[in-house]
């Protein structure tokens, strides 16, 4: 059985894009399913930011045929485990929870890992914030990996 993992930032274009593209290179993908999604609708449809894309491939990954969707509360049934970039967003799929179960399944993605930061920042509006964040996800996704 597999174990489905969604990464939630807001536009799904920066943070979100990247988490996906890093988890799903340090798992086996006939044991872990990842997707991402934004919960704001602004970009439905369209690649990762340019940005996201350039940092993913300095280190090897290709994201460039991701699409953004929006999340739903329908990826309470459709995921085990969903992980949150920021307590902004955290709050916002929260509020869409039917049940203390589904409530259960989320989590900030830097829960994960002890570092001094708890939220992924956001770098759409800091060109040199994308190498940081590459860094603080790949960190947790580490030790997701080696949970799964």
């Amino acid at each position: 059985m597999k174990t489905n993992v969604l990464m939630v930032c807001l536009g799904n274009i920066c943070r979100s894009p990247l988490a996906e593209g890093i988890l799903k290179s340090k798992v086996d993908p006939d044991t872990v399913y990842i997707d991402s999604a934004g919960t704001g609708g602004y970009h439905i449809g369209n690649p990762p930011d340019p940005r996201s894309i350039a940092i993913a491939r300095n280190h090897g990954l290709d994201i460039a045929k991701q699409r953004c969707r929006q999340f739903s509360s329908a990826d309470f049934e459709n995921f085990d485990v969903i992980y949150a970039m920021d307590r902004s967003n955290y709050a916002n799929i929260i509020a869409l929870a039917s049940s203390p179960t589904e409530k259960e399944k989320v989590k900030l993605l830097l829960e994960e890992v002890e570092l001094s930061t708890k939220e992924v920042p956001d770098p759409y509006w800091d060109d040199d914030g994308f190498e940081k964040v590459y860094q603080l996800i790949d960190t947790a996704c580490d030790a997701i990996a080696k949970k799964l």
